[in-house]
């Protein structure tokens, strides 16, 4: 049988642990598994592109474990009620290839997008970073500024969003989730940049936009650069790449994706991983800028994922469901057809 979690079950997760609590552990499994990089078998993710949106497919595997998400970018769907993103994903047996869990994936994406925003941070931006920006405030914005508020000891995040409904619903949901944590609406980008420590962009639109640009950078500036995650769609100058560091997940993927795009093929990056093994300097200065080019990887996932199966073994949440025919005979696929309850009786021959 396989464990099957739905968005309920993830909620029911978040409430018995506590928000600070499940994004804490899964920087912690997040860290594990990056710190174990060479283990994985990796590829790029496959995507399917349309004019409004993109289809992708994220898979990734060690000798144990095999993972995959599905999850959609459609920034047009807000119109017509429904998300911006859509995702579930599979872990399955290596050994045997039995899927062991199904599970919801777009609440689960935005924590993991946020807990690995975090754990880059705290290697790359400075540590007694207080305020932070948040340029696009739509569905992921409340889980970017509880995470840097809760385990990065961010104090202040300046706020912007071309839909004022959207921070209307942000600065909603932070007052209830988080009172100490001060929010800051802002007129337009550069103000809210202004004095940031921290610069997190999330914008949705698939186009190639240039929301941060060289003269809004400070020294000592950690971006984050969140929402640039598909070919053609950028929300960073290329001079704000060219002023620091620049760190990025799995370098063949961003470079197709991410705003790494826009430069040519011998730009230097540093995949991320290289930093906790101690192969590659974080933050080398306080006065250095740093960029996350981030478009999400499937390590990521796989990360998530797992967390997932041990909350819902510990919490015993979850249902079983018959994703799988169960056979006895393995062999006999064709009898799995012919259920017990539709089974047709057997004809009987009568002697004339």
């Amino acid at each position: 049988m396989t464990t099957l979690l739905t968005p309920r079950d993830i909620g029911a997760i978040v409430g018995a642990k506590g928000l600070a609590a499940c994004l804490g552990t899964l920087v912690s499994y997040l860290e594990a598994d990056f710190s174990r990089w060479g283990d994985f078998d990796k590829s790029a993710r496959v995507a399917n592109h349309s004019a409004d949106g993109v289809i992708e497919l994220m898979p990734i595997s060690d000798d144990s474990l095999y993972t995959f998400k599905y999850v959609n970018g459609h920034p047009k769907n807000t119109r017509a009620g429904l998300p911006t993103v859509m995702a579930f994903g599979v872990l399955a047996d290596v050994d045997t290839g039995r899927p062991e869990l199904l599970s919801e994936l777009t609440l689960t994406t935005a924590m993991r997008t946020a807990a690995t925003s975090v754990m880059v941070a705290r290697q790359l931006a400075r540590p007694d970073s207080r305020v932070m920006a948040v340029i696009g405030n739509g569905a992921q914005s409340e889980f970017q500024c509880l995470a840097f508020h809760l385990l990065m000891g961010i104090e202040e995040v300046r706020l912007f969003d071309i839909d004022a409904g959207a921070t209307a619903k942000l600065i909603a949901n932070l007052r209830a989730a988080a009172p100490a944590l001060k929010a800051t609406v802002c007129a337009n980008t550069a103000d809210a940049v202004r004095g940031a420590d921290i610069v997190t962009t999330i914008t949705a639109d698939k186009a190639n936009a240039t929301i941060i640009t060289p003269e809004m950078i400070e020294p000592g500036m950690h971006v984050n650069g969140v929402g640039g995650d598909c070919p053609g769609k950028t929300e960073l100058h290329a001079d704000v790449l060219r002023a620091g560091a620049v760190f990025v997940e799995y370098e063949p993927q961003s470079r197709i994706e991410g705003d790494l795009q826009q430069m040519p093929a011998d730009f230097a990056v540093t995949e991320f991983w290289r930093v906790l093994a101690g192969q590659a300097p974080g933050r080398s200065s306080r006065e250095q800028v740093t960029v996350f080019d981030s478009v999400g990887f499937a390590l990521e996932d796989f990360s998530a994922l797992r967390l997932l199966r041990d909350f819902a073994v510990e919490l015993g949440l979850g249902r079983s469901i018959d994703l799988v025919p169960e056979m006895a005979d393995p062999k006999n696929l064709f009898g799995a057809l012919y259920l017990p309850a539709t089974r047709p009786a057997p004809r009987l021959a009568v002697a004339a």
